[in-house]
């Protein structure tokens, strides 16, 4: 059985030996697989190609993909599904903090006739204010789409050919890999493990970039901030029907009434607020359809390395 171990990569030129030493030791305790990495440069700007180009004329097993700029990890995931020809895909982060240690037990979960076995990360040592803000977007997901995504629940996983063909089947140009993994169903295993620092580097995940994440997992599995937007709309437009009934009334009743200075501005500002908020709204569903309908390819390859290939394009 093969097995590819794809691993997404941007300006990773520090931990790039130290992962694949620990992960050659673990691997090579594992005669029963075959195993192949495909590394997924995403237009790193320090020398993780150089790097990547030196592991594979050394071992004969190791292949690569260069993007021709930084395309995103979602863009360097896919790409390694799509190029992935093995039995099992293995989705592993260059910065240790997906533990090689825990191959073995996911390889075992797919003997055990599993489709996919995900790995389940304890937020021990997180930030608070990102482990709050985690937890509070995963209960919104859970409620308001479909898809249902475990916390913790990251990119770390094992899946077997048919799993792998499902996910690439959803062709959308804005992908949220969390939510197609979870879309597509299939027997899945969870294990967990303890939070791990990265090994060395840092992080390339600001909470801007998070934040737009969690925008995107939003708007690509639910309608549910259009059904708001929806209702606020009705609400605020029964409301202001009443109260014209009301003033009319009014009006009848006790004659003319001068309006109050402050009242009328802050009524204005409220639903001005309103009316920009609903349509930011629509403009992010309109903002993905936009991107759909282009059908721009979701990376540009600028060098690679790959199986089916003689020599470096």
């Amino acid at each position: 059985m093969k097995v590819d171990i794809i691993v997404p990569c941007y300006n990773e030129e520090q931990v790039l030996p130290l992962f694949f030493s620990a992960c050659e030791e673990v691997i090579r305790k594992i005669p029963s697989y075959e195993f192949r990495y495909l590394f997924i440069d995403d237009g790193s700007k320090d020398t993780t190609p150089l790097i990547l180009k030196n592991y594979a004329k050394q071992h004969p097993y190791v292949y690569y993909i260069s993007f021709s700029r930084n395309f995103g990890k979602e863009a360097a995931m896919y790409a390694g599904l799509t190029h992935a020809t093995g039995d099992y895909a293995l989705i592993l982060d260059a910065d240790l903090q997906h533990p090689p240690t825990l191959i073995p037990e996911m390889l075992k979960a797919m003997e055990e006739g599993y489709d996919c076995c995900t790995a389940i990360r304890n937020r021990a040592g997180d930030p608070k204010l990102r482990t709050w803000f985690s937890q509070r977007f995963y209960r919104l997901m859970n409620r308001i789409s479909d898809v249902k995504l475990k916390d913790g629940a990251g990119d770390f996983r094992l899946m077997n050919r048919k799993m792998i063909d499902a996910v690439l089947s959803l062709e959308e140009v804005s992908r949220f890999s969390k939510g197609i993994f979870s879309y597509v169903g299939f027997r899945n295993k969870e294990i967990s493990y303890e939070n791990v620092e990265r090994a060395a580097g840092t992080t390339k995940w600001s909470f801007f970039k998070l934040f737009r994440y969690a925008l995107d997992g939003i708007t690509s599995f639910s309608t549910f901030p259009l059904k708001c937007a929806a209702f606020l709309g009705s609400f605020f437009s029964l409301f202001a029907f009443v109260y014209l009934i009301v003033l009319v009334i009014k009006t009848l009743v006790t004659g003319i009434d001068v309006p109050g200075y402050a009242s009328t501005i802050a009524l204005i500002l409220l639903l001005g607020g309103l009316i920009l908020l609903c349509l930011g709204i629509v403009g992010e569903y309109l903002a993905k359809i936009y991107k759909e309908v282009k059908r721009r390819p979701v990376y540009l390859i600028g060098e690679s390395h790959l199986p089916n290939e003689n020599d470096v394009i």
